[in-house]
């Protein structure tokens, strides 16, 4: 392994060529009026995009490679740790004891061990958004600097006629269950919001009601717990409903003009307008009305939170919902959840990977047997992974630290190659050795697949253009 200063001199190199990419982000003041789309890169046709929708799993907190799709079972006992490896479908390749189902459909699947990059932090801004400056600005999510997540690059270019026709009311970028960091404590963290596009690019987020029995929802859920689009149930409106409380908006707010010069109010007046359009949108709304599919397959999936936003999730992309993005976070105390920081074991096997597993595993089956799997890019992502060598700490049993050198990610649908492993790492997962992939590669990627060019520029202001993602390229092993 090489030592930290070495990683340190990387991080400011990787840093200064990726904002000078960029073209100095920081001195945009972009808002979301002002920009627009130059014709510097050519645009894919939206014929020619392999994904039709999008559906972004996001790991918040960092899982280990080591622990899940990249073991080690000749490694040491300090290493490799307490867990078995267990034969997947595809022969040769080992995974997690924990991991049964997850291991039968990897067929379906291209399974990355190589991604690395220099952000040892909870990089969720670079891994979503590709923004070099992620240490400064990390914790920030209203930042000016703050580059836009994928979903709302999709749902950006969308609104410009790039990715072909959206039905009215429909969404294009929607995640589930809530607001990144929502229920986070202290932190809030960055990644999955509009970013200089500004508020009228975040996502559609949904919220949740219901109990956890056991305190956690990632750990469980009663079926009684119910998704929505704001307060109200998520119920469609009459078109004299929707009038009425058109018309008291407009009263309590003021003449329409006076917002419209308000750089702030404009992100709000177009979430208002998708707002009232959702809400008059019944294939949406009862989309989130997870308690129809049987409840043999809510089970399937899981009664936790992970579990159910993702049936939600595919429900959405049925409702021809371009981009969904389902958040495994934080809840509660910070070093919750994947960040394994301590009780690195017990919390891995009572609840992270067997819900993980069960969530998966059933999506891409489910996804496969309804025959969306094919036109569907399943990104499975994650901000980095953990140290090969454990830490005592004085929180609880030992833990692994960050570690973004090498971890491992999954992708699946949209004409991704099947059965496929990318990348190899050393003998302790602890560098790459073969096949290096950084996040904007997956963003490029992902760009690609859905019919965008990822070069092609936003005119943040005059004579100032940004590509959508500054830097990164093409992976071919996910192209076929």
């Amino acid at each position: 392994m090489s030592g930290s200063g070495s990683l340190l001199d990387n991080q400011q190199a990787w840093k200064r060529r990726d904002l000078l990419r960029a073209g100095a982000v920081g001195a945009l003041g972009l808002s979301s009026s002002g920009a627009h789309l130059t014709n510097a890169a050519e645009v894919i046709h939206p014929a020619a995009a392999r994904a039709k929708r999008c559906l972004l799993l996001y790991i918040y907190g960092a899982w280990s490679q080591l622990d899940t799709f990249d073991p080690k079972p000749d490694a040491p006992e300090e290493i490799r740790g307490e867990f078995a490896s267990v034969q997947s479908c595809l022969s040769g390749v080992r995974v997690n004891e924990h991991l049964p189902q997850s291991a039968q459909v990897l067929d379906r699947c291209t399974l990355v061990r190589s991604m690395s990059h220099p952000w040892n932090i909870h990089s969720a801004s670079y891994t979503l958004t590709g923004n070099p400056d992620t240490a400064r600005i990390e914790g920030r999510q209203r930042h000016p600097e703050q580059w836009p997540y994928l979903g709302s690059l999709v749902d950006y270019v969308g609104e410009r006629g790039q990715l072909g026709e959206s039905a009215p009311g429909v969404p294009r970028n929607v995640m589930l269950p809530w607001r990144q960091s929502l229920y986070a404590n202290p932190n809030k963290r960055s990644g999955t919001f509009g970013g200089f596009l500004g508020t009228a690019y975040d996502p559609l987020w949904t919220e949740f009601d219901g109990d956890m029995p056991l305190g956690d929802p990632f750990r469980a859920i009663t079926p009684e717990g119910r998704f929505a689009f704001g307060a109200g149930g998520g119920a469609p409106l009459s078109s004299g409903e929707l009038q009425r409380r058109r018309s008291l908006l407009s009263r309590l707010e003021g003449p329409a003009d006076t917002i419209s010069r308000a750089k702030a109010a404009r992100g709000y007046a177009r979430q208002r307008a998708a707002a009232f359009e959702l809400l008059a949108t019944p294939q949406v709304t009862n989309a989130l009305q997870i308690e129809r599919e049987p409840a043999a397959l809510r089970d399937e999936y899981g009664m936790t939170l992970f579990g159910q936003s993702c049936l939600a999730a595919r429900r959405l992309l049925e409702a021809d919902v371009k981009f969904v993005t389902v958040v495994w976070d934080e809840y509660g105390q910070t070093d919750e959840s994947w960040d394994t920081h301590y009780d690195h074991h017990s919390r891995l096997k009572e609840f992270l990977l067997p819900a993980f597993d069960r969530a998966y595993a059933t999506l891409i089956r489910d996804l496969e047997q309804r025959g969306l799997l094919d036109d569907t890019l399943v990104l499975c992502l994650s901000e980095h992974g953990r140290t090969p060598k454990f830490f005592a700490t004085a929180a609880g049993a030992p833990g692994r630290d960050h570690w973004s050198r090498a971890y491992s990610q999954l992708f699946a649908g949209a004409g991704v190659p099947r059965g496929q492993v990318v990348g190899t790492t050393d003998a302790v997962a602890g560098d790459v050795i073969d096949q290096a992939i950084d996040p904007k590669d997956v963003l490029c990627t992902a760009c690609h697949l859905l019919g965008v060019d990822p070069r092609q520029e936003i005119l943040a202001s005059p004579g100032r253009p940004v590509p959508l993602v500054a830097g990164g390229r093409k992976i071919q092993q996910l192209l076929g």
